[in-house]
């Protein structure tokens, strides 16, 4: 079975200006919606979007970023899968 780009669909996302970390949570077809970290998209010296990248290695200011929203997170992400 191949990908189907169009099956494939972001419900929500959230994105750490400090360091260009964003997650999301994805959903493709019927299947239950999950939550994926990265990419990173860093800005240009014009301000500007560079491409994405892996999200790598976490710093610090990613993880505290993470650990103040994910709450948040959690919350939507369990009120789009329904209950356990």
């Amino acid at each position: 079975m191949a990908f189907d780009p169009g099956k494939d669909e972001v419900l929500k996302k959230w994105k750490c200006e400090e360091t260009g970390l964003m997650i999301s949570i994805n959903k493709y077809g019927d299947a239950q919606p999950k939550l994926q970290i990265g990419p990173r998209i860093l800005k240009k010296k014009d301000g500007t979007d560079r491409a994405p990248s892996k999200a790598g290695r976490l710093s610090i200011e990613d993880v505290m970023w993470l650990y103040d929203i994910i709450d948040e997170v959690k919350d939507e992400l369990q009120s789009l899968a329904g209950p356990l």
